[in-house]
């Protein structure tokens, strides 16, 4: 449990307001290198992109004691409510806006800037006592996590559904413990689009479950909007299933078995590594953005230098924290994006 210890201390930060300011130091912003610049910036939304804003912030504090970062982390849906309040400057977001959150935007005047700054994996888990289970494909996940799953408390009772979807894999008997993200969470809706969504909107075509029921996973487990305790409930059982962001995953020190993942029955099971996330090969990678309130952007001193250096030195705390960095030429476009303030999304809006 060392290393879920060191998630919770670490998340500790991304998730307490940072107060990052020149009293605190005791330092002069001039003397130390910096602008002068004063202000406060307000960031909420996404937990797992929380780890990678706190370390930029914590960088940035060191060249302009005289700007307080806040930081926090509820969630990529309730991040993109606060921001289109006009509650937040920067919203942390490990998916793109959606098309009812752009809409609220707009109705409140809020204009924004997209930018990708990674990648992140879904890590699909299990207890290392479940020798059963290696690779699972999307068929398996959505009969095991999907939205006709309610009520299947064994990992066999999943097993009819997901024959009748194509798959061969062999589930096992044993029971089905699943922990994983709460609707709030960017990490959820990024696992419906990811694995569920081609074979949902397929069953509620043929009229097996709702429209509504295609943007969803089964409701009855444990849910949470912090990884820390999805990952508690992961190693709480030796029969598990959950997911969340592969650094996450990637600091339990064996406590969780991550599971290989396949599209479709009889291609390879991918195993999220850095290579395979960066690559695409692996099959439930997503980008992770900032996004920026345009008009804020322009009154407050402290945004603008403070996402100039995100982008710049600042990039390095992507892979810090254990996620995937841009390709450079994603990265030039997001600088491109920056540079020019080009408002709205280029990847939301569905």
């Amino acid at each position: 449990m060392r290393a879920t210890k060191r998630r919770l201390l670490r998340l500790a930060g991304a998730l307490t307001v940072l107060s990052l300011t020149a009293t605190a130091c005791g330092r002069d912003p001039v003397s130390s290198g910096g602008s002068g610049i004063s202000g406060t910036i307000n960031i909420s939304g996404s937990s797992t992109v929380a780890p990678i804003t706190t370390r930029v912030a914590e960088q940035f504090a060191e060249l302009e004691p005289g700007v307080a970062v806040n930081v926090d982390g509820p969630g990529t849906g309730d991040g993109f409510k606060l921001f289109c309040e006009g509650e937040t400057d920067i919203s942390d977001a490990s998916r793109a806006i959606k098309k009812e959150e752009a809409a609220a935007c707009a109705a409140k005047g809020i204009e924004y800037v997209e930018l990708k700054v990674g990648i992140d994996g879904l890590t699909v888990m299990t207890s290392p006592d479940n020798k059963a289970v290696t690779c699972l494909n999307f068929a398996d996940l959505y009969a095991l996590a999907g939205p006709e799953s309610q009520g299947k408390d064994n990992w066999k009772d999943a097993q009819a559904l997901a024959t009748e979807l194509g798959s061969k894999t062999q589930l096992p008997s044993a029971e089905f413990d699943m922990s994983a993200p709460g609707e709030e969470s960017g990490t959820y809706d990024s696992f419906v689009e990811l694995a569920l969504q081609k074979i949902a909107d397929k069953r509620a075509a043929e009229g097996k479950i709702t429209k509504d029921q295609a943007k969803t996973t089964r409701p009855d487990y444990q849910s949470s909007g912090d990884d820390n305790i999805i990952i508690q409930g992961i190693e709480g059982s030796k029969s598990s299933f959950g997911w969340v962001g592969f650094s996450y995953a990637e600091e339990t020190s064996g406590q969780v078995k991550e599971i290989a993942i396949a599209k479709e029955t009889g291609t390879d099971c991918i195993k999220p590594t850095v290579e395979t996330i960066a690559s695409g090969k692996y099959p439930l990678a997503r980008n992770l953005y900032i996004y920026v309130n345009a008009a804020k952007a322009k009154n407050n001193p402290a945004i603008v230098p403070f996402v100039d250096f995100y982008l710049g030195d600042g990039i390095g705390s992507v892979t810090e924290v254990k996620y995937v960095a841009l390709a450079p030429a994603d990265l030039a476009t997001t600088k491109r994006v920056w540079t020019a303030r080009t408002l709205g999304t280029r990847d939301g809006g569905k």
